[in-house]
């Protein structure tokens, strides 16, 4: 039986990215499969989204940053990639194109196909946070300009581009989906051979490579204070990109850790853990929706903090995910100045010490994931990009 056949094309990039995108294809490919349609998709993501049937036209895992001056390095390998996509897409043109976060290369992307595939749509799926830190309505604009719908994953999210005109369905966040097969914490300790009364504390500095400079040294050196106050405390160490195997394992030795780096299936690390030491970003949300108590931290470059802060007058209500969730301050966020050492060890032991501080966040983690939607996230996303790509073609 021959299937009407379909190509979409999905751009997003980094960790996070390559995740969400690699949820959204297998989901796609489901729906697809229920309503009798073929798919063939191209992206751009990573291995996750390969692995999962897309067609790579470049890998974007590894090229993104948060920052003026991180973003520089990655200027020109994002202008080339855009060449490279847009002469991919005039060989073989889509029928759609879904858009995963990514801001600064997607904007760039986006004009390219409302210039040269002006009748294709455009939907926008996990939209970037825009609604929390927008320096100027210039990119809500764009973004609004270029998509043709957008799926919102935060209430706030729909709210903010719906009062911009987009059009814009609430859907829920996608991580819901992903809970059900994650490891249970009893589980996580037999793979990883932690006794259920060890103290077992996960380390999560990087899934960008500016993280490394930033964020491993503070984290490190929170770890070490840990240490000293909790010497049976055993540090666990999620590895989200193979190339960071070197230089944590160089820091781990420098800062004289115990400490264990966990390569395969790095979720193990934090569903095993008591409390989990962060970067901001998705990962925040998997240890919330796993019950893992956590301080979350970021820092740039001093250069781009200042700038953003004195010229641009940028201010944020929050940064983590759970926080953004129900705008309330569920974990404890430092950023900046604020994320020093003294600062994240204080918090950590108060979230291992105090029963009672530790409980109320559990609890807060329970309002949270009510406000994240029903299962079947990835799904719903797949029936409207579906649903537009039947009356896109009819």
């Amino acid at each position: 039986m021959n299937y009407p056949y379909f190509r979409v094309f999905i751009s997003t990039g980094e960790v996070s990215g390559d995740l969400q995108g690699a949820l959204l294809i297998a989901a796609l490919q489901r729906q697809a499969q229920q309503r009798g349609m073929e798919l063939e998709i191209l992206a751009l993501g990573g291995d996750r989204m390969k692995q999962a049937g897309a067609t790579l036209l470049g890998n974007t895992a590894t090229i993104g940053s948060i920052g003026i001056l991180e973003s520089l390095p990655y200027v020109l390998p994002t202008i080339l990639m855009q060449r490279q996509v847009r002469r991919a897409l005039e060989q073989s043109p889509p029928d759609l194109v879904v858009m995963i976060d990514y801001l600064g290369p997607n904007l760039g992307i986006g004009t390219i196909i409302r210039r040269y595939f002006p009748k294709v749509p455009v939907i926008y799926y996990i939209a970037p946070q825009e609604w929390v830190w927008s320096l100027n309505p210039r990119n809500t604009e764009r973004l609004v300009w270029m998509s043709d719908r957008m799926l919102a994953i935060f209430p706030a999210e729909a709210d903010y581009f719906q009062r911009w005109g987009a059009e814009v369905k609430y859907i829920g966040h996608p991580l819901i989906d992903r809970m059900p097969s994650a490891p249970t914490r009893i589980t996580a300790r037999q793979q990883l051979g932690i006794a259920p009364d060890a103290l077992a504390i996960a380390l999560i500095p990087a899934s960008r490579h500016q993280e490394l400079k930033y964020l491993l040294p503070v984290i490190f050196q929170s770890a070490q204070q840990i240490q000293q106050r909790l010497p049976h405390a055993h540090f666990w160490i999620p590895l989200s990109l193979k190339e960071f195997r070197t230089p944590l394992e160089q820091a781990m030795q420098h800062y004289g850790l115990a400490a264990t780096l966990v390569s395969q299936q790095p979720q193990m690390a934090i569903a095993a853990a008591d409390l989990a030491i962060t970067k901001s970003g998705t990962v925040n949300l998997e240890a919330a929706l796993m019950n893992v108590p956590q301080v979350v931290l970021y820092r740039v470059n001093p250069i781009t903090a200042w700038i953003a802060k004195h010229l641009l007058r940028f201010s944020i209500p929050f940064m983590s995910p759970p926080n953004l969730a129900l705008m309330e301050a569920i974990v404890p966020e430092f950023l900046q100045a604020d994320a020093t050492p003294e600062n994240i060890t204080q918090a950590a032991l108060e979230l291992l010490l105090d029963p009672n501080r530790r409980q109320h966040m559990l609890d807060d983690y329970q309002r949270m994931r009510q406000a994240l939607g029903e299962p079947g996230v990835c799904d719903r996303a797949a029936q409207e990009i579906l649903r537009s790509l039947r009356i896109a073609i009819e």
